[in-house]
């Protein structure tokens, strides 16, 4: 899966996001697939993570918050820390919140996030509501791999969401974003 819009810093596909080295292992998957939890993209997947171990990796991380749908398979594979999601981070999140407080969770397929996405990282529905950002045209760019990317833009329509999230929920205690092209936007929002 090699999508072609920039990857601004701050996104795991940029190596200058980190401060130490990283290695990366392209996989050839359709997002549809991450996306749909596809149980023929298994292979590929847990495959790719024993690649990387191999090289001698120290931990393995996704690139799409729905690589959740494969947490658990690539885990039991390896020997090596996995975070697959950015959505393993909910469990961590809720316990550091009130208990009348959710986490809102900015996702770019709203249809598939679901109670099992979530269950495959540990995390429970009672305590998430997901924010549709998959539909912002802004968004576009990433969520259909197109190649031309307005960064001001998406900034000010993720910014729009989250604000009108929390107006609409004033539960809201903390904001996680799925989407690992979504970090570059953090700050703003």
């Amino acid at each position: 899966m090699n999508l072609v819009y920039p990857k601004l810093p701050g996104n795991v596909a940029n190596a200058s996001t980190f401060a130490f080295p990283v290695d990366y292992e392209v996989i050839d998957l359709a997002i549809e697939q991450l996306f749909e939890a596809d149980p023929g993209a298994v292979d590929q997947i847990v495959q790719a993570a024993k690649r990387l171990e191999a090289r001698g990796v120290r931990a393995i991380v996704g690139a799409c918050g729905y690589f959740a749908n494969f947490q658990t398979q690539v885990q039991a594979a390896v020997r090596v820390p996995v975070l697959l999601s950015s959505l393993a981070q909910l469990p961590l999140i809720k316990t550091s919140l009130r208990a009348d407080q959710r986490i809102a969770v900015l996702v770019a397929d709203i249809q598939r996030a679901t109670p099992e996405l979530l269950a495959n990282v540990n995390a429970t529905p009672d305590k998430v509501t997901f924010v549709d950002i998959g539909s912002l045209p802004e968004f576009h760019a990433i969520r259909y791999g197109e190649t031309t990317l307005d960064n001001g833009a998406l900034k000010r329509a993720l910014v729009q969401k989250a604000v009108a999230a929390v107006k609409q929920d004033p539960s809201i205690g903390a904001l996680l974003l799925e989407c690992s092209d979504l970090p570059p936007y953090a700050a703003a929002i």
